[in-house]
């Protein structure tokens, strides 16, 4: 089973929206995915009592009382979305369950400098230290116009961490999570641009 955690301790980075739309490509793929909250708030479990039956399926945990909650028979992919402020003995773990790491990251100093610290703490993992290239960094929300994309374009080129691509700021993600859609279930006619953005991602997955 292959597994995808997204992380980053800064509230509103956009953890719940590159889980969903990650999982949302998977299922369009045909692989049978959960996509599963560390996070009370369970944002990604909100989302997905939104999505229409017709729509490839993703399952969430299974939970049963008195078990942990584990994955659904025969899920072949997880994706793990995770709430702001993960460290400590929680991380660890969660980082033991999953084989890719992406951290998603605006163009905004507060979350540039929590985001440096947080991946300098991932970097003294011990699952980090045995397989450093599994983690990834995404540019969030990013207008390639603004002064603060150029911040960010400095701090990526200095943590020595593949950044994988920049997602552009648009609708297209609010619209699709507020009908427990994606970006993947929206036709080409309004998508293709973002799914240009995400090939890199997606490439990376599948390495």
């Amino acid at each position: 089973m292959k597994s995808f955690l997204i992380a980053n301790p800064k509230g509103g980075s956009g953890k719940s929206t590159l889980a969903t739309n990650l999982a949302g490509w998977l299922a369009s793929q045909g692989h049978a995915v959960m996509l599963g909250d560390v996070d009370r708030q369970q944002s990604s479990r909100a989302w997905l009592a939104l999505r229409p039956p017709t729509l490839p399926l993703i399952r969430a945990w299974d939970i049963e009382e008195g078990q942990p909650a584990r994955p659904p028979k025969d899920t072949t992919h997880t994706v793990l979305d995770t709430p702001a402020g993960l460290h400590g003995k929680k991380l660890a773990q969660v980082l033991r369950a999953v084989e890719k790491v992406i951290v998603p990251l605006q163009p905004s100093l507060f979350d540039i400098l929590a985001t440096r610290d947080f991946l300098a703490a991932l970097a003294e993992e011990k699952e980090v230290r045995k397989q450093h290239a599994f983690i990834a960094v995404v540019g969030n929300r990013v207008d390639a116009r603004t002064r603060a994309a150029a911040e960010l374009e400095r701090f990526l080129a200095d943590i020595g961490l593949p950044v994988l691509t920049c997602l552009r700021d648009t609708q297209n993600y609010v619209q699709a999570a507020a009908h427990g859609m994606s970006i993947f279930d929206l036709p080409p006619s309004k998508a293709v641009q973002d799914w240009q953005q995400w090939q890199p991602i997606l490439d990376w997955v599948q390495a």
